[in-house]
């Protein structure tokens, strides 16, 4: 799987996938992680311009076949948290990643490709979304507590630290 970093004329392809991960979630149960109109056209352009919103293209299979927003930043919702962080190391942050389900395991390729950058990593995740639930429990994330996003709305917060 090759991933890159995302340009303008990427934007549809994104909103594509983001528009089927948000499907995806309402029907596994999970209608509030993502609200109507999030992520907006507006917040991927964002992304996109700050340099921090990459693709993911698979040989083979035509157009994009996975989206996400990776940077070492502190997150302002993380801030605060009803628990404890591991550390107060610097840390990257995985946000908005959605896939077409064509490629099987894109979701730890992009945890790879985040870890070979940033060993200590923060991510979180509305607590009806089983399938990052276990996916992080399988990849070695520690739950550490509760956030609250930009809307109040909370999120479980997990961080993994590689030695």
């Amino acid at each position: 799987m090759h991933i890159r970093l995302s340009t303008s004329e990427d934007l549809l392809g994104i909103m594509a996938l983001l528009d089927g991960a948000c499907s995806y979630m309402i029907r596994e149960g999970n209608s509030a992680q993502w609200p109507v109109g999030y992520p907006s056209v507006e917040q991927i352009r964002r992304d996109i311009a700050s340099g921090h919103s990459y693709v993911c293209e698979e040989a083979g299979l035509e157009g994009l076949v996975g989206t996400f927003y990776f940077a070492e930043e502190e997150e302002p919702t993380y801030k605060h948290i009803e628990g404890e962080w591991l550390d107060d190391a610097p840390y990257g942050v995985i946000h908005r990643l959605a896939s077409d389900g064509r490629v099987k395991g894109l979701a730890g390729k992009v945890l790879a490709w985040a870890s070979a950058r940033c060993p200590n990593l923060r991510i979180d995740t509305h607590q009806a979304n089983r399938t990052m639930l276990r996916f992080l429990e399988r990849h070695g994330f520690t739950p550490c507590g509760t956030i609250y996003v930009a809307d109040g709305s909370p999120r479980l917060a997990f961080q993994r630290h590689l030695a």
